[in-house]
């Protein structure tokens, strides 16, 4: 087969939304252990802000995009789990789903079931199982049982209200926060037990009221810089501190010392990309996430939809916390 020509979006260099372009590329057949997807919707990330910013430094040009749904087109030499015709969807390494068509490794691409739209399937894989890995394996020392705090920033984000369904469906008690009351009442809606607008509340305060003074055992955040230094005081002793993003900016330097005065708690800076390392451990947490989705436990917020011409918006509005829920480009 000829090279197919495509559209895709790519940077020379770091900087803001700006720098993104929709350029014409070749797109050719998979090689070995690769996979060719058509895509019907891609899912939009902080990471890719990241990414775009350099503030995780990455070779230039660069093609963006971690996260997509569509068709599969053609499998190469040893990829077994996929064929041509199957749904599918994905959140892998490297960057490029910001396109018409790629080809990329078929190791973290999943079949996609029937009763989940592409738009769902885009929306849900890099959020849906950061949202596994963070519940499922990111417990505290003393564990987490039903009845327990758990304390989740940016609730109304796309990983948010994932989590705050999920945590539900597991007996917890999420507090969220968010930037805005329509935001906190969304995260509502979506099963956080409780919420608060840290805009106009001091969430280490509500979170000592709403739970009696014992605090949580475990902090989500993916907010960082802004939030940090409140966060370490939420935890109770021997809490963890899990920290899975900086969409503030990043956390400065700090002491160990600090940890120890807060009550011998415990810090893990976590990626989605350990945790899918292997074809069986991305199969096991995709079949995870499929299932509390199709179940009717844990339902995907599409709550915003751009052309893919119009990626460079997409990124303004996600950078200035106007978007809830998840966000898909339309090729």
């Amino acid at each position: 087969m000829n090279p197919t020509t495509i559209r895709a979006v790519r940077i020379e260099q770091v900087g803001g939304p700006e720098v993104m372009q929709l350029v014409c590329a070749q797109v050719g057949e998979p090689g070995p252990g690769q996979v060719r997807i058509r895509h019907h919707a891609i899912g939009l990330n902080f990471i890719d802000v990241y990414q775009r910013c350099g503030l995780y430094p990455l070779p230039l040009p660069l093609h963006l995009g971690m996260e997509g749904a569509g068709v599969v087109e053609a499998v190469g030499a040893g990829v077994t789990h996929l064929k041509a015709g199957d749904r599918a969807a994905y959140a892998s390494q490297p960057p490029g789903s910001y396109c018409d068509v790629r080809v990329l490794p078929a190791m973290n691409v999943c079949r996609l079931p029937d009763t989940i739209s592409f738009a769902e399937g885009a929306a849900m894989m890099l959020k849906g199982l950061t949202a596994q890995y963070l519940l499922k394996h990111c417990h505290p020392v003393e564990g987490l049982q039903p009845g327990d705090f758990v304390l989740f920033h940016a609730a109304a984000g796309g990983v948010g209200l994932i989590a705050c369904q999920w945590a539900k469906a597991l007996g917890l008690q999420l507090i969220g926060s968010a930037g805005s009351d329509a935001k906190c009442a969304l995260a509502l809606a979506h099963g956080a037990t409780h919420m608060i607008n840290y805009n106009t509340e001091d969430f280490a305060a509500r979170v000592q009221d709403i739970t009696a003074g014992k605090r949580v055992k475990v902090v989500y955040d993916s907010v960082g810089k802004d939030t940090w230094e409140q966060s370490l005081d939420c935890l109770s002793p021997f809490g963890l501190m899990v920290s899975f993003g900086n969409a503030s900016g990043p956390v400065p330097p700090f002491a160990p010392a600090v940890l120890a005065a807060k009550g011998s708690i415990y810090l893990t800076r976590q990626t989605l990309f350990s945790h899918i390392s292997s074809r069986e451990r991305t199969q096991a947490m995709a079949d995870d996430l499929f299932g509390v989705v199709t179940s009717g436990q844990v339902k995907i917020h599409v709550a915003q939809r751009y052309p893919l011409e119009q990626v460079q918006q997409a990124h303004r509005d996600l950078e200035a916390r106007n978007t809830t829920g998840s966000t898909v480009l339309i090729p």
